[in-house]
């Protein structure tokens, strides 16, 4: 299972939600980021094993961020959040590179882990 976690939104409320609920499940957040390319500079320097990455960020969309975190070998585990329901993104989710998608609304340890290897 992931342990190290980067969580990224743009929403402060949502970025503590997910702090103290993963926390609480066992896992290390490592750090926060509120957009796509804070997301990318944390990632690369964090290392996180796993990014909680919003598909929905001011500067970008999360499907970019997700392809450019996982283009490399040795990269993290990445799973998409959102509000919306996953099946508003089709198939953008695999093409990305994440490892899947969690609804903001059902984010827990066991759904996460469910998408890891």
């Amino acid at each position: 299972m992931a342990t190290t976690v980067l969580i990224v939104d743009d929403h402060p409320s949502f970025r503590a939600t997910a702090r103290v609920l993963l926390e609480s499940e066992g896992y290390d957040v490592v750090g926060e980021a509120a957009d796509g390319a804070e997301a990318i500079d944390r990632a690369r320097e964090l290392a996180p094993d796993l990014v909680l990455l919003d598909v929905n960020l001011p500067d970008t969309d999360g499907f970019a961020v997700a392809a450019e975190l996982t283009s490399h070998n040795g990269a993290p585990a990445v799973v998409l959040t959102s509000s919306r329901d996953g099946s508003d993104f089709g198939p953008l989710v695999g093409a990305s590179g994440a490892r899947g998608f969690v609804p903001k609304s059902e984010l827990s340890g066991t759904a996460l882990a469910a998408l890891l290897p």
